[in-house]
């Protein structure tokens, strides 16, 4: 009986409802220039570039291959961070927070 109680107090304990000790605020509304400040490390350099490429449809950059970025001069790292951040927007698991990232 103890040991039942131990498990389930475990259990609750390990996969309680506040997983996270600090609640990240989120962008209201996500445009291209406010995905790429979330992504951070440079990409935003070529928030003018896409925007303007994409026509500020988000979706569209979201559904953007590798080849159509290489053509628009976005270098090999920035290319590899957009689309897999672009995936992770897609499946639900990332979203660019409000306040942008400290680069150190």
């Amino acid at each position: 009986m103890a040991l039942a109680c131990a498990t389930h107090a475990r259990r609750f304990l390990v996969a309680g409802p506040e997983r996270s000790f600090h609640a990240q605020r989120y962008q209201a509304k996500v445009g291209v220039v406010e995905f790429l400040n979330g992504v951070g490390k440079g990409v935003e350099a070529h928030a003018s570039k896409l925007e303007e490429a994409v026509g500020g449809d988000l979706h569209r950059l979201l559904e953007a291959r590798t080849l159509r970025l290489k053509k628009l001069g976005i270098p090999c790292k920035h290319r590899k961070l957009i689309l897999s951040f672009a995936h992770k927007y897609r499946l639900g698991l990332w979203k660019p927070q409000a306040e942008p990232r400290k680069v150190e």
